[in-house]
């Protein structure tokens, strides 16, 4: 029985890991399309074509999964087909399987693949009056397989089985069984919903994503969802021509940069409040606002030490809001690690008296 399990076990574990393909597979080329690459051929070049033949693949090796997992409970005597009905059922229910695969493939390869499920979703987008749909879908597809072709696509991989790309005309989603398209002159994209996950309660590290809602007017055409990092936003908002409208309830970090700001004022708010009686003016970053911090040293750093890399204190009136000085405090940071910006250092944008954001203190009128 132990046996029997721990098969059972392995197989779900192998199964799911092709299905649902983790890092360690992807690098070491253990996927479905690096397997069959030299049958796929290349994506750059024929990329509809490749997702066609990709997800025949796709869909026959994942039919042919549960056969797999039969035919090892036979082949290592676990079961005794002769003597068990229900096995002997269950073995030939698995193998009707990918047969039944197999002829759906082929109804599918009829007249150039013309009735698989990415030509027909791409002939709805054809405006040639020629009802053949083999020429239909082809010339929408040689059209997206131009445009895949340029440098300036934008690809997102929001897992490792699906993937959006944003090219000069059309928003396309990959998936392992199809792909689903829509063109950008008649699609209203619409963020309904955002999440956010905390990754790092010690660093106040967390992760945002949200879904966009791709509707096309085109009659017949399939509407589908877009579920990607919030930090991606601005990249696909950038690309596409339409407006992404936001629901007015719908709140989401759309850079790094407004992650970061919101991640300083939460721990300014922590910070001790620095007591002022004189009249505070206008932010002089912004203009807009009137100034509402003042840097103070409160943390540990360079006591008795003389070190010029430890803080200092700073001796300017307020001058800045809060917003203006997060957005200072980032702009001398670097770029491509954002993960240490909160636990680095800044210098004061007049004095240049280095501080972290410990010593960044909200004013108190008194």
């Amino acid at each position: 029985m132990s046996a029997f399990f721990f098969y059972t076990l392995f197989y779900i574990l192998i199964s799911g890991c092709i299905i649902y393909p983790p890092t360690e597979f992807i690098s070491a080329g253990l996927t479905i399309k690096d397997i069959f690459s030299s049958w796929l051929g290349s994506e750059n070049e024929f990329f509809i074509q490749y997702h066609i033949k990709r997800s025949v693949v796709t869909v026959f090796v994942h039919s042919i999964l549960p056969f797999g997992y039969a035919f090892g409970l036979i082949v290592f005597g676990h079961v005794d087909i002769g003597h068990e009905n229900m096995w002997l059922l269950f073995v030939i229910c698995t193998a009707i399987m990918p047969l039944c695969t197999l002829y759906k493939i082929l109804i599918w390869s009829m007249n150039n693949w013309s009735k698989h499920p990415i030509a027909q979703n791409l002939a709805i987008y054809s405006n040639s009056n020629n009802n053949n749909n083999n020429v239909a879908w082809t010339t929408v597809a040689s059209d997206i397989n131009v445009e895949y072709r340029r440098i300036d696509k934008m690809i997102i991989t929001t897992n490792s089985i699906i993937c959006i790309i944003a090219t000069d005309n059309w928003i396309i989603k990959v998936m392992p069984y199809k792909i689903l398209v829509a063109h950008q002159s008649d699609a209203v994209l619409i963020v309904n919903k955002s999440d956010t996950h905390d990754m790092s309660l010690a660093t106040r590290g967390e992760v945002q994503f949200i879904n966009i809602e791709v509707k096309s007017t085109r009659t017949g055409a399939q509407s589908f969802d877009i579920r990607l990092n919030a930090l991606d936003f601005k990249n696909l908002q950038d690309k596409v021509s339409r407006p992404i409208t936001i629901l007015q309830n719908i709140t989401f970090h759309k850079t790094l940069l407004d992650k970061f700001i919101d991640s300083f004022k939460e721990q300014v708010q922590e910070n001790p409040l620095y007591e002022c009686a004189e009249e505070l003016g206008q932010c002089i970053g912004c203009m807009q606002v009137m100034s509402n911090v003042k840097l103070r040293k409160q943390c540990s750093s360079g006591i008795g030490s003389g070190n010029s890399e430890d803080c200092m204190m700073c001796y300017c009136r307020p001058m800045w809001c809060i917003d203006c000085m997060a957005k200072w405090f980032a702009s001398r940071q670097d770029e491509n690690a954002p993960e240490t910006w909160l636990t680095s250092k800044c210098t004061c944008p007049v004095c240049r008296a280095k501080f972290c954001i410990l010593d960044v203190c909200l004013v108190q009128s008194i």
